[in-house]
Formats: structure tokens, sequence, C-alpha cells
């Protein structure tokens, strides 16, 4: 995974709250009720599906990820994967359900600099640098799954990132309008805007990664990170 020196392998235990109230809790985009009680074998099984989804998805793109396709990738029966996930849009909103707790996981309890322990303004460049590449990953899947224009920046997905960014913000420069300066950052984060850098510009992800950077410091009114 390109963001993975951001991110833990796996989901640490979650720690007591170290942040202000307003931190965002870890979201749950599309979980079914009885996934905390999950069997051994089950959450197996699960895990199985989601991993053979991934891996069609990065060979086939999403249009190549079927219910069909992804049981024979596990090599499981075509119910067992209708059983877990419902149906297709299930499936997806599993995928990215997962990589969101992954990275709501991180930069509320993992390893700094994403994580707590560091300063916010380094946080605040990890953060951006962590869902750039997550994203640039996940760009089919992602504009697949975004919600309709009058849903996107109200989706608990998006509200969390946002309020994470604001915090930051905050403590970074707490006279600014830091709700109104979220938004201009979390613009420069969408799936739609980086597809089009990347993949109709030609744009590098080190030039977007920069770009951040910069972004980053002429919002705070610090110095560039070299």
């Amino acid at each position: 995974m390109l963001y993975a020196v951001f991110m833990s392998s796996a989901l640490p235990p979650f720690p007591k709250p170290q942040e202000p109230l307003e931190t965002p809790q870890l979201l749950e985009v599309e979980s079914a009720p009885e996934e905390p009680c999950l069997r051994a074998d089950a959450a197996r099984n699960r895990a199985r599906l989601l991993e053979a989804a991934a891996r069609l998805i990065a060979e086939h793109g999403v249009a190549g990820v079927t219910m069909e396709a992804v049981a024979a990738a596990a090599q499981v029966g075509k119910g067992t994967v209708f059983r877990r996930f419902g149906d297709r849009n299930g499936l997806l909103m599993a995928l990215l359900d997962h990589s969101a707790r992954q990275l709501q996981a991180d930069f509320l309890g993992g390893p700094a600099p994403l994580g707590p322990g560091a300063p916010p303004l380094e946080r605040l460049r990890a953060f951006g640098v962590a869902v750039l590449y997550r994203s640039a990953e996940q760009l089919e899947l992602q504009l697949a799954a975004q919600p309709e224009p009058a849903r996107r920046f109200s989706h608990p997905s998006f509200q969390a990132l946002r309020t994470h960014v604001a915090m930051l913000l905050r403590q970074i420069a707490p006279t600014a309008d830091c709700e109104l300066l979220s938004q201009v950052l979390m613009a420069y984060l969408d799936p739609a805007l980086i597809h089009h850098l990347t993949r109709q510009c030609g744009m590098p992800m080190q030039r977007l990664e920069s770009g951040w950077h910069d972004l980053v410091a002429r919002v705070t009114c610090t110095e560039r990170s070299v």
C-alpha cells in the first residue's frame, strides 16, 4: 500500500480520548448489525472475500467486481458472498468501510505523525498525504461510491475527515475560520480532483504531495515543510 508508511497493518485498540470532544468517532459507513459478533470463521471468510474483491479491483477495475467473480477468487460458493454482503453495492461499501476504519483508527490512535503525539501541523501534513495516496489507490472504487452532489459534503465519511482537519487547524491557527478553511483543504483531497490531476493531466503523485504541503503552509501561515 502506498500510504502504508502512515498506516498500521491492523486496527489498533481504540485508545482513551486524547483530543477535544469534537474529534470524530470511528465511523461506520456501511456495517451490518451482526458484525461485532462475527464468529472467528465468519470473520476470516469476510476478510478473504474483501481481499479477493480488492485484488479484482486492482486487476480489472470496479467493473470487474461481480459477486460471482469474488466467490471464484476467494474459492467459496456464490451464496456465501450474497449472505455476507447482500449485493454488489453492499460489497463495494464494505470495502470502503474497511479502508475508512483503517484510516480513522490511524489518525485517531495510531503512531505519529498521523496519529497523536506529533505537533498538529505535522499531523495535518501527514493526514493529507495519507488521504492522497489512499484515494489514488482506490480512485475507481471511491468515484463509483461517491454520494450524489447534494449529499457529498454532509456524508458521514466526509464529515469525519473534515472535522479532524478543522480540529487540527484550531490548534495551529485558533483565530482563523477553521470551519471554512477545513473545507478548502478537503477540496484538494477530493477523489474527483485527484482523478483529474493524475489520470487526465498526468501529474505525478509527488507533485500533488508537494502541493498539499504548500497549501497547508499558505492556509496556516507557516513555513513550508521540506
